[in-house]
């Protein structure tokens, strides 16, 4: 009994480690900011005629890493970039929040696959907006901000004349624009989509198109199709679309 009592401290010491050693097993505490969407890196902006079609994906992860699963919608500021010596982009009163998209009932923006783009054509020629976004979960948790996206506004190329032909084997394109009053002209953006459905996001071609005439040969027989045509410009250094041309809807032809 009396070696009994001398090494019951030391059992009770052990069993004390252990259990503290088993409660360690169960994981460190997960904080709750790693818990709300990562943050959108995908943020982008784009003149085309005179708006700006702002876009994103939405994330697919939690910012810790984990997956998210209860993703509700996203928030979109935009603000007007000031000289440097008035600019103050961490002001309270910089940005103004342009819309709040609802994933259950998203009003005022396009979804394009896993593309959102939102259409602002609130823009004067000259300013430069800078644009950021937020996404939230059902409990409100917002993710930190995006990358910031860019742009000056500028006057954009006039959008060119459509013409189209069919023929058993092609449909023939002719379009011609006018200069554009600023930048200079690189070619012209082919879209085509079936009759009735929205024009596609990306063109035909996969450079801007030198010529003036096209030859599409790539379709099926008894489908109409649409197409419209954009002018291309490279202003201040970037490329800018006008708005679209006149849409032709056309086919290939029956042959005789």
């Amino acid at each position: 009994m009396a070696a009994l009592r001398r090494f019951l401290p030391a059992l009770v010491l052990t069993a004390s480690l252990t259990l503290l050693s088993g409660c360690g097993k169960k994981g460190q505490l997960v904080p709750p900011e790693a818990l709300v969407p990562a943050p959108i890196a995908s943020l982008a902006v784009a003149q085309k005629g005179g708006e700006f079609q702002v876009s994103w994906t939405g994330p697919g992860k939690q910012e810790g890493g984990g997956r998210l699963q209860d993703l509700d919608g996203f928030l979109l500021f935009r603000r007007n970039v000031l000289p440097p010596s008035e600019d103050c982009e961490e002001c309270p009163s910089a940005y103004r929040q342009l819309t709040r998209v609802d994933l259950d009932l998203p009003e005022g923006v396009r979804r394009v696959g896993s593309l959102w783009i939102y259409d602002d054509f609130d823009l004067k020629a000259g300013q430069t907006y800078q644009y950021k976004v937020r996404s939230y979960t059902k409990d409100g948790a917002q993710s930190k901000d995006s990358n910031k996206a860019r742009r000056t506004a500028v006057t954009p190329p006039l959008p060119p004349v459509l013409e189209a032909a069919g023929s058993p084997s092609e449909v023939v394109l002719n379009f011609v624009a006018l200069p554009p009053e600023e930048g200079t002209f690189v070619g012209y953006n082919i879209y085509r989509s079936k009759k009735g459905e929205p024009a596609p996001l990306a063109p035909l071609n996969t450079a801007p198109f030198a010529g003036n005439t096209y030859q599409d040969k790539e379709l099926v027989l008894g489908t109409t199709y649409s197409y419209t045509v954009t002018s291309v410009a490279t202003i201040r250094g970037e490329a800018v679309e006008s708005a679209p041309s006149n849409a032709a809807e056309v086919g290939l032809a029956l042959p005789d």
